[in-house]
């Protein structure tokens, strides 16, 4: 009985948050404001309600559940042309930029934050450097920025968890036992988690896409084009490199061949069954982060006063918006330089406003998530 009801509880709740995730949705399309952002906001103020059932989200859970296919489709939509065209930029923003934004955010907890010093400070920095793929992607196309400005902000946040995760296993260490990896140690390792992810991805890409010439079924085709992302990533955190850079290069890889092993029928189907899991899956992750604010709350209860937490989350807002546009400002120029002089592409730079705009979009979400669990775990 007891077995009975538990499931019983899981349906309501499931039931309850897929309910939540349509009618927001369709509030956040008849106002015009972007889905993502109404999803959070109705999650924090559910969350508040009195018989509120407790929705805990696990990291662990939603990084195997709900990343794996939301990359996935990410990857296989974004525009591989328009990657190389902006290859220089993407990777100054996904790999230098993060290491910027951990050294500014270490440099100010310890100089301007009295509860924190540069170790926390440097970790804290690790958990909130990246961007996310799932909510940039999400955000930017909803509110109709040009094409050019996704493309750059998709193609980061789909590369810099590997950057992201090095920080944060440099953090770890100094919190631990003050081991500070050598120049030498930790290029290997992003080499590793960079390289290691791209060439596991493009082995089930190669392989899956061999197997696809046999198949021309919809849903059998739906199926495998399940298993695909989910496979990715499991094998690249097997190998302790890059899942998430694993599921990426595979979904590219797949997305170029799509053309050899799918049919134009097989192809309405499969698109069509993506569009809707994709929907679902980022409206359940939305608010379910906007659900989590008890949880947080109850968390820190004790250390902090609430107006203190405030005046913490708005600061350090401030700082990370700052230290971006910092960064975006004159890594344009020099991308520009390095593609008119090395790359001979002749692209047109970005006007000034639109280069605020990618200072100003740095979002974060699940990314971010995962990382606050993976710190807070290994600290203890």
């Amino acid at each position: 009985m007891e077995a009975g009801s538990s499931l019983h509880a899981v349906e309501t709740v499931i039931l309850l948050l897929l309910v939540l995730v349509a009618g927001f949705a369709a509030m956040a399309r008849r106002l015009k404001v972007p889905y993502p952002i109404v999803l959070v906001l109705a999650g924090l103020l559910i969350s508040f309600l009195p018989r509120m059932p407790h929705v805990p989200l696990d990291p662990d859970v939603v990084f195997v559940v709900f990343l794996p296919p939301l990359l996935y489709s990410s990857a296989w939509l974004m525009s591989w042309r328009e990657f190389r065209r902006n290859a220089v930029v993407i990777g100054l923003l996904a790999f230098g930029l993060v290491g910027f934004t951990v050294w500014g955010v270490a440099f100010f907890s310890d100089h301007f934050i009295t509860a924190l010093d540069w170790k926390a400070g440097f970790l804290l920095g690790a958990v909130v450097a990246t961007t996310d793929a799932i909510a940039a992607t999400s955000i930017a196309k909803s509110i109709g920025l040009p094409r050019r400005i996704v493309d750059i902000l998709e193609g980061e946040s789909l590369l810099n968890d590997a950057t992201g995760l090095l920080a944060l296993e440099i953090g770890i260490g100094i919190i631990q036992g003050g081991q500070t990896p050598t120049l030498g140690g930790g290029l290997f390792r992003l080499l590793y988690l960079v390289f290691g992810g791209l060439l596991i991805g493009l082995l089930i890409g190669i392989i899956v896409g061999w197997l696809e010439k046999f198949i021309d079924d919809g849903p059998v085709e739906l199926v495998v084009s399940l298993v695909v992302p989910y496979a990715a990533y499991l094998a690249g955190e097997h190998a302790k490199a890059s899942g998430v850079l694993a599921v990426v290069a595979c979904g590219i890889y797949m997305s170029r061949k799509s053309t050899e092993f799918f049919s134009p029928a097989v192809r309405l189907q499969v698109v069509g069954a993506w569009e809707a899991l994709t929907f679902m899956l980022n409206g359940l992750v939305f608010v379910l982060i906007g659900l989590q604010l008890p949880y947080v709350l109850a968390g820190i209860h004790g250390r902090f006063s609430k107006g203190t937490l405030i005046l913490y989350g708005v600061v350090f807002s401030v700082v990370l918006i700052l230290l971006r546009i910092v960064w975006v400002i004159p890594v344009f120029k020099i991308a520009a330089y390095i593609d008119r002089r090395w790359m001979k592409h002749k692209e047109e730079e970005l006007q000034p406003r639109e280069v605020f705009v990618v200072g100003w979009t740095g979002m974060r979400g699940v990314l971010a998530a995962r990382s606050r669990n993976l710190s807070s775990g290994d600290a203890r």
